[in-house]
């Protein structure tokens, strides 16, 4: 059986897969009432509450986060078992770069989908302000001048490739974060509530990286997101809807080859695909209510909806100036307020799965899309080269 098989819960010896229980923390620049023990405890404990489980009900804990010298501590899983109920069970780790909190949600998932485990708790988190990602990003890439000063650095090439491929005008990215930040507004958790943004202000922000503006990128954030994830006869108990994985997949390619479009890489449109085949989803556009896409500066929005295959090559921007993405839109993106809101590196993964799952079972409050029945997460993480990514609906799986 293929590891696709495996996530999707299709195959010989498949089990459905459910999330019942979702947990974040309140994202801030600085928890400095809390270890990163009482972080991960905090959206753990939430999520059992959600799913009206105790600790003893967990089988195994799946953790993720981003590489340990963001905040010095090696090897964080050892020391926080205790605190997320770990003592005696299975303890994963996983890490690929950004994308981890998907990829570490689709570990988990494996292992129920296998009937390795029948419940599972996933989390992840980052405790930024115990380090500094910005320079602790801006490390030398092998055949590129050791002149980048952080994430923007890297990627503001990309949307400049991106914008003079598709001849995009320039205030395609403004929109974007005009639109997140107001997304955010209706999410309690979010760290960005900027109660007096406007499209100028947006516009008018100080330039970082040509043509990244400041308020078009992502803030550093504290956090921490947890989710349970069960069997049938797990969410057959669950005491509210429960979001049904479809599908799940992920992807990989090296940082640099020949023929690389760092525009859109390989690596995100397969792993897209496999998502799509394994979901049954032929037409992404339509059949797909909602998106949580991980977006860190904004003109990866319509670089990602070409990428996903909800936009033909060319047309990506052409979606996001339309309104089509916006939250009473044809395809909301980022109904919570994405990356572009809140950013604990190693949990915003894990936040776009788990906010796609709070929209399908209707519990994702004041920016819950009306009607959702489909929504996709998304991640992608180093240089653009991990991408994880799943489908999660209110019915289950009919096969």
């Amino acid at each position: 059986m293929s590891n696709s098989e495996v996530l999707s819960g299709r195959g010989r010896g498949k089990e459905p897969v459910a999330v019942v229980g979702v947990g974040q923390t309140k994202h801030v620049a600085a928890r400095r009432d809390v270890s990163i023990a009482g972080l991960v405890r905090e959206a753990a404990r939430r999520a059992l509450e959600d799913a009206e489980l105790t600790w003893g009900d967990v089988d195994a804990v799946v953790i993720g986060k981003a590489p340990d010298f963001f905040e010095g501590v090696m090897m964080p899983e050892l020391y926080l078992a205790d605190a997320l109920g770990a003592v005696g069970k299975p303890m994963l780790r996983v890490h690929t770069a950004g994308s981890v909190g998907g990829s570490t949600a689709l570990v988990a998932a494996n292992l129920v989908a296998a009937r390795v485990h029948g419940t599972v708790l996933t989390l992840a988190f980052e405790k930024q302000s115990e380090s500094n990602a910005m320079w602790g990003l801006s490390l030398p890439v092998p055949f590129q001048q050791p002149l980048l000063a952080g994430a923007g650095g890297f990627f503001a090439p990309h949307v400049r490739a991106y914008m003079h491929r598709t001849s995009a005008p320039g205030h395609i990215g403004a929109l974007v974060a005009y639109k997140d930040r107001r997304n955010a507004l209706k999410n309690p958790y979010a760290h960005l509530h900027e109660e007096d943004i406007t499209l100028e202000k947006v516009r008018s922000s100080p330039m970082l990286w040509d043509p990244v503006r400041y308020s078009e990128t992502c803030p550093s954030s504290d956090g921490a997101c947890a989710m349970v994830l069960t069997d049938r006869a797990g969410a057959a108990r669950a005491p509210r809807p429960p979001a049904w994985m479809h599908g799940g997949a992920m992807r990989s390619e090296p940082t640099l080859f020949a023929g690389k479009d760092a525009v859109s890489p390989r690596a995100g449109s397969d792993c897209a695909a496999d998502v799509y085949r394994q979901a049954g989803i032929t037409e992404p556009r339509r059949e797909i209510d909602a998106v949580e896409m991980y977006v860190p500066f904004s003109w990866y929005e319509p670089m990602w909806l070409e990428n996903l295959g909800f936009a033909k090559e060319g047309q990506g921007w052409t979606m996001t100036e339309s309104g089509a993405t916006e939250l009473d839109g044809d395809l909301p993106v980022n109904p919570s307020g994405g990356v572009l809101s809140t950013n604990p590196i190693g949990a915003s993964g894990m936040l776009r799965f788990a906010e796609a799952a709070l929209q399908v079972r209707g519990l994702a409050g004041a920016h819950q899309v009306e009607g959702a029945r489909r929504a996709l997460g998304h991640a992608y993480g180093g240089g653009s080269q991990f991408f994880s990514m799943w489908l999660v609906a209110a019915d289950p799986p009919t096969s």
